[in-house]
């Protein structure tokens, strides 16, 4: 199939041949959930722990006798029932959270997102992406010549001004292809890649 290829002012140059088992694919709606859901469950660092009834700060003693106060009977203070208490089934430092995609399933559902980008008209080839000096301001400039907000650019290579140029703005991202992820593809409004970038997810992908 063919993507049209603009530069960084907006203009339509040329057309680029890419792959139709990348771009053209089906979109599966299932698939993509358990990709994209996988992603998010890898990503969480499993850091939060919670405390039980024998690992709080309390006292031990019973808070009052058995019988004869009229108040339901209690042991301690540390009960999961009381406030402050220790939790019953408390949340583990080392819980695993992973979940296992297969190879050929998670390819499919990248080239399911990339081929639905496509067709809404979301994904953006341009010819080459680079700015002259660290500056954001004139990265800023090439974003709006192109008609742009917020977006995700993909590169070939990331070079150190353009990483610099782009850090400080908070609706856009820019990376190379091989950190390409379904998250990011599905966040962003629109999705500028570079030619170089289209070449290297084809045979990433593809």
């Amino acid at each position: 199939m063919e993507l049209k290829v603009i530069n960084t002012q907006g203009q339509a140059v040329e057309s680029l041949q890419a792959s139709e088992v990348l771009f053209g694919r089906e979109y599966n709606e299932a698939l993509v959930h358990q990709v994209v859901t996988a992603f998010s469950a890898n990503a969480r660092s499993a850091n939060r722990a919670q405390k039980t009834r024998a690992e709080v700060n309390h006292s031990t003693k019973k808070p009052w006798r058995q019988k004869g106060t009229g108040r339901a009977r209690s042991g301690m203070t540390a009960s999961p029932v009381w406030r402050g208490g220790g939790r019953a089934f408390p949340n583990s430092p080392d819980e695993n959270y992973t979940q296992k995609v297969n190879r050929k399933a998670f390819r499919a559902g990248m080239a399911a997102i990339l081929s639905q980008l496509v067709r809404d008209e979301r994904l953006i080839v341009v010819d080459s992406l680079s700015v002259e000096t660290p500056k954001t301001k004139e990265f800023v400039g090439k974003v709006k010549s192109m008609g742009l907000d917020q977006a995700l650019f993909i590169t070939g290579e990331l070079d150190e001004n353009l990483y610099l140029s782009s850090r400080n703005l908070p609706n856009v991202l820019v990376i190379e292809a091989q950190q390409a992820d379904p998250y990011s593809l599905l966040r962003f409004k629109k999705i500028v890649i570079t030619r170089d970038a289209v070449k290297q997810l084809e045979e990433q992908w593809a």
